[in-house]
């Protein structure tokens, strides 16, 4: 029979010894070695989540990525757009896909680095560079005209892609959205995770962790004041908190701010019916200074405030998003 050995005591001694001569070095071989044994395990936990949640839908490649994305239903079509850190789990888990389907063709991406869409690094990747992505995209797949809704950072990209392309886009809307330079803590916070190199560390590390750590409380900022819906249980946190999204999350946190001073120098060029919709109460994002001030911008548009509903309008209050919908149809009628 073998038995096991502990280590001598001198090699224990000379490990001692070696801490109190070089604490500094002793702290930093720890630091770096626990950080890889959380890489490692974060590693695997990515895995397991995209294990546990398949692709729903299909993949098409554009200009080298690869893009997942869910179609369903016949009739106009209607573009969702998601927004930052999420993914199309987002609108499914909220009705509004199988709501919209009903009269809509409904198409949904996970946006590049969200959900199963891939998110090269040869690329800035702006409400611009992400809309002339889709723009193509939707081309491929035979989307000449189409109703667009882009939930938060998602309304940034409509806009962009109405801006951009407005042969395109035959109507907007917007729920929820930052349209104009503001101070945001959130995205002062994730400047160091979106510096190349340092940000794949952080994202790889200890991002994954505070992400679960701190998802209770985000979601009741998110919903707040209303409750988390039961309807979201099957959002898959699991996906949201990998690595490779946690760095996507912080890098479109971080163009937050300059995105919304370049893009608040083109909204008097919308032409399109614009139906603009918010929570009263949102904690993320002060409708009055965003909002409001945008359908002061927007001549054409319409303002629907929520009463008593946060930035998750979709999931709080999906039918008056779907009446938003079929508002801005209705009005590329006239």
């Amino acid at each position: 029979m073998t038995l096991l050995q502990t280590p001598s005591p001198s090699l224990v001694s000379s490990c001692l010894s070696a801490v109190r001569r070089y604490p500094a070095l002793a702290a930093v071989t720890g630091a770096v070695t626990v950080m890889a044994g959380a890489a490692l395990i974060n590693r695997q936990l990515a895995r397991k989540a995209q294990r546990d949640n398949p692709p729903q839908g299909r993949f098409i490649e554009v200009n080298g990525v690869r893009l997942h994305y869910v179609e369903r239903g016949n009739g106009r079509p209607l573009v969702l757009f998601h927004g930052n850190g999420s993914m199309i789990q987002d609108f499914e888990s909220s009705g509004l896909i199988d709501l919209a389907a009903a009269n809509y063709r409904v198409i949904v991406f996970d946006r590049p680095g969200f959900g199963h869409s891939l998110r090269p690094r040869n690329a800035v990747w702006t409400p611009e560079t992400q809309a002339d992505l889709f723009k193509e995209a939707l081309g491929r797949l035979g989307v000449q005209r189409a109703i667009v809704l882009g939930h938060s950072w998602g309304a940034s990209l409509a806009v962009a892609l109405a801006i951009r392309h407005p042969s395109l886009v035959e109507a907007l809307v917007l729920a929820s959205g930052y349209y104009f330079p503001t101070a945001r803590t959130d995205a002062a916070a994730s400047l160091a995770p979106a510096i190349p190199g340092l940000g794949d560390i952080i994202s790889y590390t200890v991002s994954p962790i505070f992400g679960r750590l701190m998802w209770p409380m985000m979601l009741r900022k998110l919903f707040g004041p209303r409750a988390v819906p039961e309807k979201f249980a099957d959002f898959p946190k699991a996906m949201a908190v990998r690595p490779a999204q946690m760095r996507a999350s912080a890098a479109e946190a971080a163009l937050m701010v300059p995105a919304a001073f370049v893009a608040a120098k083109t909204y008097s060029e919308l032409r399109m019916p614009t139906i603009i919709i918010g929570g009263e109460d949102d904690r993320l994002i002060d409708i009055e200074k965003q909002s409001v001030r945008l359908h002061e911008e927007i001549k054409q548009s319409k303002l629907h405030r929520i009463a008593g509903v946060g930035h998750m309008v979709h999931q709080s209050a999906t039918p008056d998003l779907m009446a938003a919908i079929d508002e801005a149809a209705a009005a590329t009628l006239h």
